[in-house]
C-alpha cells in the first residue's frame, strides 16, 4: 500500500539545516554527558540494592528522605538521604536505590524493607506481597562486567555491520551506515543524559534494537538507489539518491507510524519496568527514520566525492 505516491522532494537541498539540527542535539547531549559525569547508569552496572515497596496513599517523597538520615542496619548506622529516592509509578509507589556498600550488613535488604514499613505502618498493605514490589540486587564486580559486556555488543554491532554493508554495497554506503547508526546512539544517549534516565540492561537492548531498525530502512534506501543507479545512468548521485528516498517514502513512513504507535503504546501503559526501554525506542524510530535519510545519505554523496 503506498500513502504517498509520486513525490519529488529535494531532501538532499534540506542537508544543511539537517546538518545544524543533529550537531546541536549532539552537542547538547555531550554537554550534559560532561556535567553529569557520564551517563546515568543503573544498578545493574554500578552494582547496589533496589527496593520498591507500595503504601495504601501517596506518599510525600521529601518525608522519606529525611526519614532515612539514620539508619541502623546490623548495629551500624547509615545515612541514605542522598540515595535515589522517587516514586516508582504513582504516588503511592516509592523506589530507593543504594550503591554497593564495603561490609554490607547480612540481611540487608530485609531491614531496609523493614525500615520502610515502620515509616508509615498505617498505609502498609496486610498482605507483605502486596507491599514489596520489586527487589534487585547485583554486585559490583558483575556490575562492571556487564558495563564492559554491553559496550563489546555495541561495538561489535557496529564493526559487523561495517564488514556486512562493504561486501554488500561498497564501502561509502558502510560509511554512511555507520555514521547514522552512531548518530543515532549518541542522539538516545544525550537525550537519556538530558532527561535524567537511567541506563539499564533493558535500554542497552533497546539500543541494539534501535541499531537493527535504523539499518534496515537505511538498506531499502540503499537498495534503491543502487538499481536507480543502473536505470539513471546520466543522473548525478544527489538526483538518484532523491529519487530513491522518494520512491521509497511511502514504506519507510507505513512502517515508522506501525513501530512508533506499539512502543508508544508501551510506553504509555506498559508500566515503570519497560518505561525507560519503550522511551528509547521511541526515540530511536524517530531518529532512525530521519537519519537514515539526512545522514546514510549525504555521507555517501560525501565519500563519492573524495
Amino acid at each position: 500500500m503506498r500513502i504517498i505516491k509520486d513525490t519529488n522532494i529535494d531532501f538532499m537541498k534540506r542537508t544543511s539545516f539537517t546538518k545544524i539540527l543533529s550537531l546541536s542535539i549532539i552537542i547538547l547531549g555531550i554537554i550534559s554527558l560532561l556535567i553529569n559525569k557520564g551517563p546515568k547508569l543503573s544498578i545493574d552496572f554500578k552494582g547496589g540494592t533496589l527496593v520498591a515497596v507500595n503504601y495504601t496513599s501517596e506518599i510525600d517523597i521529601n518525608n522519606i528522605r529525611s526519614s532515612m538520615e539514620n539508619v541502623e542496619i546490623g548495629g551500624k548506622n547509615f545515612d541514605f538521604s542522598k540515595a535515589e529516592i522517587k516514586h516508582f509509578g504513582d504516588k503511592s509507589n516509592v523506589a530507593i536505590r543504594i550503591a554497593s556498600l564495603e561490609n554490607e550488613p547480612e540481611d540487608f535488604t530485609k531491614s531496609l524493607i523493614i525500615k520502610m514499613s515502620k515509616l508509615y505502618p498505617n498505609l502498609v498493605p496486610q498482605d507483605n506481597d502486596d507491599f514489596i514490589l520489586a527487589i534487585e540486587k547485583v554486585g559490583p564486580k558483575i556490575g562492571a562486567e556487564l558495563r564492559g559486556d554491553a559496550i563489546m555488543a555495541i561495538i561489535s554491532a557496529l564493526l559487523l555491520i561495517l564488514i556486512y554493508i562493504t561486501i554488500r554495497f561498497e564501502l561509502k554506503y558502510a560509511v554512511g551506515a555507520i555514521a547514522a547508526l552512531t548518530h543515532d546512539v549518541l542522539i538516545t544517549l544525550g537525550i537519556f543524559s538530558l532527561f535524567g534516565y537511567e541506563i539499564s540492561l533493558a535500554v542497552i537492548a533497546a539500543f541494539l534494537t534501535i541499531v537493527g531498525y535504523s539499518l534496515n530502512d537505511t538498506i531499502v534506501i540503499f537498495d534503491r538507489i543502487r538499481e536507480n543507479a543502473k536505470m539513471l545512468k546520466k543522473s548525478t548521485l544527489k538526483s538518484v539518491i532523491n529519487q530513491s528516498i522518494n520512491d521509497s517514502l511511502s514504506r519507510t513512513i507505513i512502517t515508522s507510524l506501525t513501530t512508533f504507535f506499539v512502543v508508544l503504546i508501551l510506553f504509555i501503559f506498559g508500566g515503570e519496568v519497560i518505561h525507560t526501554f519503550s522511551f528509547a525506542m521511541i526515540v530511536g524510530v524517530i531518529v532512525g527514520t530521519y537519519s537514515s535519510i539526512f545522514v546514510a545519505s549525504p555521507v555517501v554523496i560525501y565519500m563519492a566525492k573524495k
